[in-house]
């Protein structure tokens, strides 16, 4: 069974990490036998990395036999690359999946809060052109979904994100229902494989891990402030930005501005008591559920996609992302009274990923 992946970008043997969870599916597929191939528009030139082949434009535009594949997979499509691509060879494949994200599907001016002030320069102008392009991708997209529908298949990562799409695109829904799978991302194994160890002594009461704080969906500015409204606790943040360049740090956050490895948060973990991780907007919020899915308490944010996917584990709450004069001992009290908390397999691999792997054997094997 041979897989063509398509993305935009890619994660590279010099230690390049952009779209790593495309790369983490890969490999699981590679380990249940299929072949693997990933075009990575950004490339140029071919390489392998985990034993995944990885080549450009230009190498499958080479290829003398386009058909070899079984399924072509394209990863948070966009018009620049997915789009052309699909227009000039989608004929050469029988079955198509798509696997939607986030922005691709979602008016971004709408959908994402506004950016900080220090990361907004020409705000009124970048929001004009991104309304523009959002208008015009979602309406070619409709279109182009709708004529791919017989041959293509649909994932999303949450039901929220699948009646986005909806509304964003005003596709008709009996067009492609019968072809759509809600599969939530898989947490990280090292979540999976591990427990939060209570007992280990405490350093800190709230911990926040971000890839980039200077993203305002993940609300380091509402981190600040709850602790600035709650002295006499102590707050992590870890991630790399130059947001506390722009706001003052509360003087109960302590600041570790660089990123981790999975392997590397869990002893951060250990030593906090619980996890502090609102976000105006997600499509899922896999952070989170990675530090659900290892044991620890979790607060994250109440809106609409948050409600889906954690309302039920027990170790999540949801606090209004507007209350940040919030008095948080309460919470933690009530969270860390309950510990420990059995883990909830509901973002494991063999609910999520491993669903992945046995929809696209089914949709290889028909005919």
């Amino acid at each position: 069974m041979k897989l063509l992946v398509l993305a935009t970008d890619y994660p590279a043997p010099d230690g390049k990490v952009a779209l790593m969870y495309v790369h983490q599916r890969n490999k699981y597929y590679a380990q249940a036998g299929m072949d693997v191939t990933v075009l990575n528009f950004s490339a140029k030139s071919c390489y392998e990395l985990d034993a995944i082949h990885v080549i450009d434009l230009q190498t499958y535009e080479q290829q003398a036999a386009r058909h070899q594949y079984d399924l072509l997979i394209s990863h948070a499509s966009n018009l620049k690359n997915h789009y052309r691509f699909l227009k000039k060879y989608e004929s050469f494949f029988q079955k198509i999946v798509f696997f939607f994200h986030g922005h691709e599907v979602l008016r971004i001016t709408q959908a994402y809060p506004p950016p900080f002030p220090f990361a907004s320069d020409n705000a009124v102008w970048r929001r004009f052109l991104q309304n523009r392009y959002d208008t015009l991708k979602l309406y070619l997209w409709r279109r182009y979904y709708e004529y791919l529908a017989p041959k293509s298949y649909f994932v999303f990562v949450s039901n929220w994100l699948y009646n986005e799409f909806l509304q964003n695109t005003k596709i008709d829904r009996s067009s492609i229902e019968s072809h759509v799978h809600i599969i939530n991302n898989s947490v990280g194994n090292v979540f999976e494989q591990n427990s939060y160890h209570p007992d280990v002594p405490k350093d800190y009461d709230f911990i926040t891990i971000r890839s980039n704080m200077d993203d305002s969906k993940y609300g380091v500015d509402i981190v600040n402030d709850l602790a600035r409204h709650n002295p006499t606790l102590k707050f992590l943040i870890v991630g790399k930005g130059s947001f506390f360049s722009h706001y003052p740090k509360a003087d109960n956050v302590e600041w570790m501005n660089k990123t981790l490895f999975h392997q590397e948060m869990l002893s951060l973990l250990d030593r906090s008591r619980c996890g502090l991780l609102p976000t105006r907007e997600d499509t899922q919020g896999v952070m989170t559920c990675e530090m659900a899915a290892y044991g620890l308490p979790v607060i994250t944010s109440d809106i609409p996609v948050c409600h889906e996917i954690f309302d039920p584990l027990e170790n999540v709450i949801l606090i209004d992302n507007q209350n940040t004069a919030l008095d948080l001992t309460p919470l933690l009290q009530d969270l860390t009274g309950k510990v420990p908390f059995q883990k909830d397999p509901r973002y494991f691999y063999r609910n999520t990923t491993q669903k992945e792997i046995e929809l696209l054997k089914q949709l290889a094997n028909e005919k």
